[in-house]
């Protein structure tokens, strides 16, 4: 028993975190992200964080896979966060207080 404990502890320690993820859904796109690159990948909880105000979702990796890791995942939130912004559309809440000028020397096309 003693061993079987010590061989966790080590498989534990191997792996280090990548990403918090904000809910369980995005856990799981990076998960199934990692995962189809080859990367072992394990979702835990870390209490300690949402002490803190934070997501307690992490994203552990294997220290070897750290790095390729965090480039997937920021490539793919720099993705996502690109087609928000696109798909966020002005409001007239959001125009409200700007102001438009009508030039019409300005020639634009």
């Amino acid at each position: 028993m003693q061993r079987k404990t010590q061989k966790q502890d080590t498989v534990v320690r191997d792996f280090v975190t990548v990403a918090f993820a904000e809910d369980m859904e995005l856990a799981r796109q990076y998960k199934e992200l990692l995962e189809d690159n080859g990367i072992s990948v394990k979702v835990k909880r870390q209490p300690e964080m949402a002490e803190s105000g934070f997501s307690d979702i992490a994203i552990v990796v294997s220290e070897d896979s750290l790095e390729e890791a965090h480039a997937l995942i920021s490539e793919r939130a720099s993705y996502d966060d690109f087609f928000d912004m696109l798909m966020d559309e002005p409001t007239s809440e959001s125009l409200d207080g700007l102001e438009f000028e009508d030039d019409e020397d300005d020639n634009f096309f």
